[in-house]
C-alpha cells in the first residue's frame, strides 16, 4: 500500500487521533487549528506576551516561541504566567533546536514542545527524558523535520532527499510509539514546494503502512511576503488541503506575526465542508505520481503546450481564443485533436475533478494542451490570491496545466494583479520562472536584525534577476539548511552582522548590515548573475 489518500476523486479528511495542546484539540474531529511564531526576543517577557495576544485576538490558537537556551526555555514559564494574568490561554509552544536541556526545562513550562530531529543533540536518554517530562505534564511533542537540515546518519543513507526527510520523521515517530506515547504531531517543512508537497504525501503513506494517525501540520518555510508569500504557501498547503490531509496550519510570512493568521483563516475555511462535493468519475490511480513531478505530454497547439512554459490568459492572443474547445470532465470523448482545450470547473472539489479530466486524457491518449480555468466572485485580492493558489497549484505541481486562466466575475480585483498572481503561482510551483524568488524567513526570537525592512531593500535591489533564488534568513540555526537551493543567502550572524553565501559556500562572513545589501549586489556581479534592470 502506498497511497496517501483513501481516493483521489472523493473528498475526506485524512482519520486521526486527537492531540490535546493545553485546551486546545488538534486532530480527530476538530476543525483545522491556526498558529503562528513570534518574533521577539523571548528573554523579553512584556514583549513576548504582548505579541502572543496579539496572534491570539487576530484568531491564532496556538502560538510558538524560539526556546533557543535554557535561559529561554525558563522564561516561557514566566510569559504563561503573564499571559495566564490576563486571561489569554492560548497554548505556547517551544521550538527547541540543537539543546536537549532546554527542551526538558520548557516542558516544564509550556503546552507543547516541537523539536527538530536533525539537529536534536542526543548524547543518550535525552529523548526519552522528554518523553517522560511531557507524558507527566500531559504536553504534547511535534516532531518537526525541516528539508536542509537533516542529521548526518540520515544525509548518509538518503542525501537531502524527500525519502531522507520521511525517513527522519518516521524513525522518531516509531520511537514515540515503542514508549506508547500518543500526543505527538509531526510535521516535515521545506521551502521548495514541490519537495514538501511530495514529502507530506510519503510520509502520509509511510504511516499507512505502518497504522500511525498522527495528526499533521502543514506549513511552507520560508515562503517570503506579499504576494508571492501569500500564493507559496496557498499553493503547497492547498496540495495537501485538497486531499483531507492536515490538521494544523502555519502561513510563514516575512510580516508581522498577526498578519499570517487571516491567511490561515481563509485557506484552512476554503476546504471546510468539500465532503459535500458533487460526484466525480473514478479513475485510474496507476496514472498518478504523486511523488515525483512528471510533466503531462501534451503536443504544442497554437503556441501552447509541448515543452513551452504555462501560459497565463493575458497571454492567449485573441484568434487562439476563439479556437479553445471549452471542456469539462464529461466532454472528454468530444474533444476534436488540434485545439487547445480550457477546461473548467463548477465542482466543489475542483482540484480533483480537473486532476481526474488529466488523468482520463492520459487513459485515453489525448495530448490537447490544456488551460486551466477556475471563476471567483472576490472583491479582496488576498482572497483571491489564496484561493487561486489553492486550486491552480495542486494540479501544476503534479505536472498537469499548460496555462492557467484566473477570472474574477466581478472586477473588484484589477487585471494586472490577476496577471501578477497568475505568474506568482506559475513560478511558486516550479513551472515557469519570470523574476527573482526569494527564500526568506518569517523570523522569531534568535533574528537579530530587521528583516522585514531588509527583505524589501534586497527585493528593491535584485527583483529583476529573473531566475536567481536568494534566501534571506535570520540566522544560522536554520539559515543554511532552508535556503539549500538557493544561489545567494543572506544570513544573520550575529547582531547588526550579515554572513553571504554563494550556494552554500560562505563567501564573506560578518558583514555590517549596513554595507551587506551593496555587499551582496557586489557578490552577485563577481559571480556573473547580474544584469542591469534595464538589460533583463
Amino acid at each position: 500500500m502506498n497511497k496517501f489518500c483513501d481516493s483521489l476523486t472523493r473528498f475526506s479528511r485524512r482519520p486521526t487521533d486527537e492531540v490535546r495542546i493545553g485546551t486546545v484539540g488538534v486532530g480527530g474531529d476538530n476543525p483545522i487549528r491556526l498558529q503562528s511564531m513570534t518574533n521577539t526576543d523571548t528573554n523579553d517577557t512584556e514583549a513576548s506576551a504582548a505579541q502572543v495576544e496579539r496572534i491570539a485576538a487576530a484568531g491564532g490558537e496556538i502560538v510558538r516561541l524560539t526556546a533557543q537556551g535554557r535561559r529561554e526555555a525558563a522564561n516561557l514559564g514566566r510569559i504563561r504566567a503573564l499571559l495566564d494574568s490576563r486571561g489569554c490561554r492560548v497554548p505556547l509552544v517551544a521550538d527547541i533546536h540543537f539543546l536537549p536541556s532546554a527542551a526538558l526545562v520548557a516542558a516544564e513550562q509550556v503546552e507543547k514542545v516541537r523539536i527538530n530531529p536533525g539537529n536534536w543533540n542526543e548524547r543518550g536518554g535525552e529523548f526519552d527524558e522528554l518523553l517522560s517530562a511531557c507524558r507527566r505534564r500531559g504536553v504534547a511533542l511535534r516532531i518537526g523535520v525541516n528539508h536542509g537540515s537533516l542529521s548526518p546518519s540520515i544525509m548518509e543513507r538518503y542525501g537531502d532527499t524527500v525519502e531522507g526527510m520521511v525517513a527522519s520523521a518516521m524513525e522518531y515517530l516509531r520511537r514515540c510509539r515503542e514508549a506508547s506515547f500518543g500526543q505527538v504531531v509531526v510535521s516535515i517543512k521545506s521551502s521548495n514546494v514541490r519537495v514538501m508537497v511530495q514529502a507530506y504525501r510519503m510520509l502520509v503513506a509511510a504511516m499507512r503502512r505502518e497504522g500511525m494517525r498522527y495528526p499533521l501540520h502543514l506549513g511552507v518555510t520560508e515562503a517570503g511576503d506579499d504576494r508571492e508569500g501569500r500564493v507559496k504557501s496557498a499553493v503547497g498547503i492547498g496540495a495537501l488541503l485538497c486531499d483531507g490531509i492536515g490538521d494544523t496550519i502555519r502561513v510563514s510570512l516575512t510580516e508581522a506575526p498577526e498578519r499570517e493568521i487571516p491567511v490561515a483563516r481563509t485557506l484552512a475555511g476554503y476546504f471546510a465542508g468539500r465532503e459535500n462535493h458533487a460526484p466525480i468519475p473514478d479513475v485510474d490511480e496507476s496514472l498518478y505520481s504523486p511523488y515525483e513531478y512528471r510533466r503531462r505530454m501534451s503536443a504544442e497547439t497554437d503556441g501552447i503546450g509541448g515543452n513551452l512554459p504555462p501560459v497565463i490568459a493575458s497571454e492567449i492572443p485573441g484568434v487562439v481564443r476563439s479556437r479553445l474547445f471549452e471542456a469539462r470532465v464529461a466532454d472528454i470523448d468530444s474533444i476534436p485533436d488540434g485545439r487547445v482545450v480550457l477546461l473548467s470547473t463548477d465542482n466543489l472539489n475542483g482540484v480533483a475533478e480537473q486532476r481526474a479530466f488529466f488523468l482520463k486524457m492520459i487513459e485515453k491518449g489525448k495530448t490537447n494542451p490544456v488551460v486551466i480555468r477556475r471563476t471567483y466572485d472576490e472583491r479582496d485580492a488576498e482572497a483571491l490570491q489564496v484561493k487561486a493558489a489553492a486550486d491552480l497549484g495542486p494540479l501544476l505541481l503534479d505536472g498537469f496545466g499548460d496555462g492557467i486562466w484566473i477570472e474574477n466575475r466581478n472586477g473588484a480585483v484589477a487585471q494586472d494583479e490577476i496577471d501578477a498572481t497568475s505568474l506568482a503561482i506559475l513560478q511558486a510551483a516550479r513551472v515557469r520562472v519570470s523574476k527573482a524568488e526569494y527564500i526568506a524567513c518569517p523570523s522569531c526570537g534568535r533574528t537579530l536584525y530587521d528583516i522585514e525592512r531588509t527583505l524589501s531593500a534586497i527585493k528593491a535591489r535584485t527583483f529583476h534577476l529573473r531566475g536567481i533564488r536568494i534566501g534571506v534568513m535570520g540566522c544560522i540555526v536554520n539559515g543554511p539548511g532552508e535556503m539549500a537551493d538557493a544561489d545567494y543567502g543572506y544570513v544573520g550572524s550575529g547582531p547588526g552582522r550579515i554572513t553571504l553565501y554563494k550556494g552554500r559556500e560562505i563567501m564573506e562572513r560578518n558583514i555590517p548590515q549596513e554595507r551587506a545589501l551593496d555587499a551582496l549586489v557586489e557578490l552577485i556581479r563577481r559571480c556573473g548573475d547580474w544584469r542591469e534592470p534595464d538589460t533583463v
